[in-house]
């Protein structure tokens, strides 16, 4: 793929250096949502590993090059998934890991962030607060600022699930990704339209959170002031000019969802797959329900980013289903 900040033969590569634990997730056709779907679907697992989301693939390639530069601390700001990656590779390696995150984030992730050994510091406000803070935390102490999305190796870790996807028999008509940050989406839609071009490449964001997807149909960065969605692993509100040019790339569109929608996908994929998810995992089901006419009678394939959420909002949501 031509014109996009990320490589093939480093993600390649990446796979070498993240641990297998992380690796060849579950990729399954689940026969038992495609009647309230229409389509066939595959749901690529990413919740199946110790941190429950996809996010440690990257933090695995951030930590060891860490390491080779001779570096031995980080700091990031997180919604609750980078910074529990990031604490887990961490920790294995012997990195000193700071978290900043905001007070109102999940509280679930926010245990296990400090569960998993990082040093964890809250801020008023939302996800954008944070990474202010973070970026002040890294030049306080000269450490490295770890950027989802924006640094290379969060994307090219995340990229490795292309791989994964790309080797399924037969080819996929349709990838659904989640949209936040881009890291998940330019990382698998670069290798998705590297190797298997003529499948299509979809990117999906909460109609609360949208400023990635307006700035993909703009083609230049929209900031928006307030991000309102349950799906807080996607909710930014500034997107990076560098991340929004990988995706006009590889991306073939990107749509919004309805709250509704996310919540009847989550609660398809427990009463349908079994799977508990946040609302993020949940973004590409959700997809499928608001335009069933276009994918009907496709085979798509949808990522199931993480499973870390708050269990009473949990049932609340799906209880209201």
């Amino acid at each position: 793929m031509q014109g996009t900040r990320l490589d093939t033969a480093r993600i390649r590569a990446a796979r070498r250096v993240i641990d297998p634990v992380f690796l060849d997730t579950p990729l399954y056709r689940c026969e038992a949502l495609e009647p309230g779907l229409g389509c066939a679907v595959s749901v690529k697992l990413e919740t199946a590993n110790p941190i429950r989301s996809f996010k440690a693939r990257g933090s695995e390639v951030v930590v060891s090059r860490l390491i080779a530069d001779g570096a031995r601390a980080a700091v990031c700001a997180s919604a609750g998934n980078l910074g529990q990656a990031l604490a887990w590779s961490g920790r294995d390696r012997g990195v000193e890991v700071t978290v900043v995150a905001s007070r109102y984030a999940t509280a679930a992730k926010l245990e296990r962030i400090r569960a998993l050994g990082a040093r964890l510091e809250l801020v008023d406000g939302d996800h954008e607060r944070a990474r202010e803070r973070a970026a002040a935390i890294a030049r306080r102490d000269g450490i490295r600022l770890v950027e989802d999305s924006l640094d290379i190796e969060t994307c090219e870790g995340a990229a490795t699930i292309g791989l994964e996807l790309v080797d399924a028999k037969p080819p996929f008509d349709v990838v659904l990704v989640a949209l936040g940050g881009g890291a998940l989406a330019t990382g698998v839609g670069h290798v998705v339209k590297a190797v298997a071009p003529e499948t299509e490449v979809i990117c999906v964001q909460p109609l609360g959170a949208p400023a990635m997807t307006l700035s993909w149909r703009r083609r230049s960065v929209v900031t928006t002031e307030t991000a309102d969605t349950i799906a807080d692993g996607v909710a930014g509100r500034y997107p990076i000019p560098a991340v929004l040019e990988d995706l006009l790339r590889v991306a073939d569109d990107a749509v919004l969802v309805q709250e509704a929608s996310i919540v009847a996908g989550m609660r398809m994929l427990l009463d349908h797959a079994g799977l508990v998810v946040e609302p993020s995992a949940a973004l590409g089901i959700a997809a499928i329900l608001e335009d069933r006419d276009r994918f009907a009678g496709r085979h798509v394939a949808t990522v199931v980013c993480g499973g870390n959420v708050d269990l009473d909002a949990y049932h609340r949501w799906v209880g209201a289903a």
